[in-house]
């Protein structure tokens, strides 16, 4: 039995996390497929990081032909269950759509994509590779999050043998942890690595190959490894009562409602950070019965990293924003481990347009939970044993037409490379290197 069919969803969690993109009847999804112009130079084809044939598939709905369609894109993108659901289709594919031309609305492509994705579960989800026969030459890969199953996904419709390890006891990376539930639930998730599993991709869970010796002989039994390890812990915040019990970081808040069963929260939350996690936790703490939810973010509101459309969402199911502000300190409750406050000052521009606290502008917002989300660091005491494996500021070096590093041996994709994208930007990494490494095998093995 696989590692997806141990998993069980939790009915409680389903029932706190409604979608928020609900899925289209099949009326609707024709109907809105019928709108689409079918534009010969497709602006959200090239809006899409891994080209999906945006019109093709479209109109294989229109016609009926949902496995057609299903077929259409997962031929650019294996992952495109999940893509579907987590994409900001809004700055992507939709942002690029024609219509706004007009000031109409635009194809809800995204609500369409998940439409031929669910009948090609639903019939079956069956998909054949494209080498017909076993091809010598066999790659490993570190880390089982989105880029590596593309990548593997890949290597194995090219014929070649892929083993991917992960240390953690679910595959899916961020897809199956870190997405917040009411975009992709983890059982979505795993479903579809049943699909890159039954293309013949292996799975070692629970090992760590993150030592020199392990490496070693990894270099020494694969052909290529590829690095698909993503982004390490998150930032911690570094004041005073940070280390508290009640301070939670945002991927393990989120990873422990989605994939632990804990849907305990704090009464009245503040959240750190004004990213697109940030957000995630934000709103899911609103679901799990949190009374208050506010956001703390030491510049303004034009400077936030989260998308605006999610920004919008959030302030609509109750997040209150507080621009400016930056914390000081945690306080808990005297003879208490519960927090109590967060000490906060207020923040301006100096003449240079650096930030500069305002010492005497301290004040206290009452909490009892915190969650930060103020980044996450990149893996450098690992990425330091990949010998030659070059890094800057954080990010694996590669040559973006290969995903080849300076040693060779190695190649790369995703989070590691590109300090923390969306998941499509993952996949069109993996793809694309897989191209590349089955190249390279090719003329390697003859």
């Amino acid at each position: 039995m696989s590692t997806a069919q141990n998993y069980e969803e939790n009915p409680e969690l389903v029932a706190r996390f409604p979608e928020i993109h609900p899925p289209l009847d099949q009326v609707s999804a024709v109907t809105e497929a019928n709108r689409c112009l079918y534009c010969f130079d497709a602006p959200c084809m090239a809006a899409c990081p891994t080209h999906i044939d945006v019109p093709r598939f479209i109109k294989k709905i229109a016609q009926g032909n949902l496995r057609g369609s299903a077929l259409t894109i997962l031929d650019a993108n294996i992952l495109g269950a999940s893509c579907a659901r987590v994409c900001p289709v809004d700055v992507l594919c939709e942002g690029a759509c024609v219509f706004h031309r007009y000031n109409k609305q635009p194809i809800e492509i995204g609500r369409l994509q998940r439409h031929a994705m669910d009948a090609f579960w639903r019939d079956g989800a069956e998909l054949e590779r494209k080498a017909a026969a076993e091809r010598p030459g066999r790659v490993a890969c570190i880390g089982a999050g989105p880029a590596s199953l593309s990548f593997g996904a890949e290597m194995r419709m090219q014929g070649f043998r892929v083993t991917v390890f992960e240390q953690k006891p679910l595959p899916g990376g961020l897809n199956t942890y870190g997405v917040a539930e009411y975009k992709l639930r983890s059982s979505d998730s795993l479903r579809e690595i049943e699909l890159v599993r039954s293309l013949g991709v292996e799975f070692r869970f629970g090992k760590d190959v993150t030592s020199e010796a392990a490496l070693t002989q990894l270099e020494k039994d694969w052909d290529f490894i590829f690095l698909g390890i993503g982004l390490g812990r998150m930032r911690e915040l570094e004041i005073p009562g940070g280390k508290h019990p009640g301070v939670v970081d945002a991927l393990k808040f989120i990873e422990d409602y989605k994939t632990g069963g804990l849907l305990k929260i704090g009464r009245h939350v503040v959240v750190v950070g004004a990213g697109n996690t940030a957000i995630d936790a934000a709103r899911a703490a609103m679901r799990l019965g949190a009374e208050s939810v506010r956001m703390l973010y030491r510049r303004g509101e034009s400077s936030m990293s989260a998308f605006s459309f999610e920004y919008e969402q959030a302030k609509r199911e109750g997040v209150v924003f507080h621009w400016w502000t930056q914390p000081v300190g945690i306080a808990a409750a005297a003879n208490s481990s519960k927090l109590e406050a967060i000490d906060c000052v207020r923040t301006e521009l100096d003449s240079n347009g650096g930030l500069r606290p305002n010492a005497e502008s301290r004040f206290a917002i009452p909490c009892d939970m915190v969650i930060p989300a103020i980044g996450q660091l990149p893996l450098m005491e690992f990425l330091g044993r990949c010998r030659g494996v070059q890094v800057d500021g954080g990010c694996v070096i590669v040559d973006r037409a290969t995903g080849q590093t300076s040693n060779p041996k190695y190649f790369a994709g995703g989070d590691c490379v590109n300090g923390g994208r969306e998941v499509v930007d993952a996949v069109a990494d993996g793809k694309r290197t897989a191209l590349a490494v089955a190249e390279l095998l090719e003329k390697l093995h003859g």
